[in-house]
């Protein structure tokens, strides 16, 4: 069994779906980011940097619990324990992983900050904008060029490399980031195929009710972004 710490955040997402995709037992525990809850030390002390998601598997290496946080470390954690959605040959290993680290790297941090001074920011900054949303449309360039030479992104098979992408670019989040998507054809079509996956919408489905999305309440927004 798996303790799967969680929001439903586009990182928390991911981590979501990929437990349904591995078809792994765990159970939720809420950690409720608009209130703080990640600061506590409880969770902090299975996840340092007061992030979700994080996750303690009961059954670790040596029958033993085993805590992980980063939901990069936390896809790589689950391939390795079941060996599902991660290629035997090293090239193709190889690039699963760059796409992987791609989305940790690239996505993840450009799109959350045009989703921060799209939706968040308390004033609204041009140049805050400028830098971020151009730099996620210009990974949704980069995105939609590979998904036009390959069906998925790491190739011809479906990987943790679009598990890990695929929260970040649904439609709440296109519209949060000033995105239409009609410009990226592959894109869309990727999207198509992934969100019908009865996996991903079960992963999506986790918690959907508490879902928000931008104008976060004073209150939210210190405790999300570490005023409080």
């Amino acid at each position: 069994m798996i303790d799967f710490y969680y929001w439903p955040t586009p990182n928390g997402h991911k981590i979501s779906i990929a437990l349904e995709e591995f078809a792994l037992d765990y159970r939720t525990i809420s950690i409720n980011i608009l209130q703080g809850e990640q600061h506590i030390p409880e969770f902090l002390a299975i996840s340092p940097n007061n992030r979700v998601p994080a996750i303690v598997d009961h059954e670790g290496p040596a029958g033993q619990p085993h805590a992980v946080f980063e939901s990069g470390a936390i896809f790589l954690y689950f391939a390795q324990k079941t060996g599902k959605f991660w290629p035997e040959e090293p090239v193709q290993q190889s690039i699963v992983t760059q796409w992987l680290f791609f989305q940790n790297a690239s996505v993840g941090p450009m799109f959350g900050q045009c989703g921060y001074f799209n939706g968040y920011a308390k004033e609204r900054v041009e140049h805050g904008i400028e830098r971020y949303c151009g730099e996620t449309k210009r990974l949704y360039g980069v995105i939609d060029k590979r998904l036009g030479e390959q069906e998925y992104l790491a190739g011809s098979d479906y990987s943790v490399a679009d598990m890990s992408t695929f929260p970040w670019m649904t439609e709440k989040q296109q519209n949060l980031h000033g995105i239409d998507v009609t410009a990226f054809p592959n894109v869309e079509r990727w999207l198509a195929t992934v969100g019908a996956r009865p996996a991903v919408q079960r992963g999506l489905a986790v918690m959907e009710d508490d879902l928000k999305v931008g104008n976060p309440t004073e209150e939210s927004f210190k405790a999300m972004f570490n005023q409080k």
